[in-house]
């Protein structure tokens, strides 16, 4: 399978973000315990991508009365949400597993 090929092959590190490696949690094993790691991280860029685009909707926003101004605070709302989720449930399970 593709996604046993790329979670068993070597992970480029950047400074900016690291790098995916998921930690095998006991009791879980195998591609379950694989595709829960890589799920977390997908959830921690899609709250990346959410308060990103808050910012943009915040910035290009019509600032009368009628504009819809609590729209963008929403999204970002929502974003950091998911980042703070997805990250202490991260933090907790290579506590676990580590």
């Amino acid at each position: 399978m593709l996604i046993a090929f790329i979670a068993e092959g070597p992970q480029p590190s950047s400074g900016l973000i690291p790098a995916a490696k998921p930690t095998k949690i006991p009791g879980m094993d195998g591609m379950v315990s694989t595709l829960f790691g890589y799920g977390l991280w997908i959830v921690v860029l899609a709250g990346v991508c959410a308060t990103g685009w808050g910012v943009v909707k915040l910035a290009t926003s019509e600032k009368n009365r009628h504009g819809g101004g609590s729209e963008p605070f929403k999204w970002m709302g929502s974003g950091i949400a998911a980042i703070l989720l997805a990250g202490s449930l991260i933090s907790i399970l290579n506590g676990i597993a580590g």
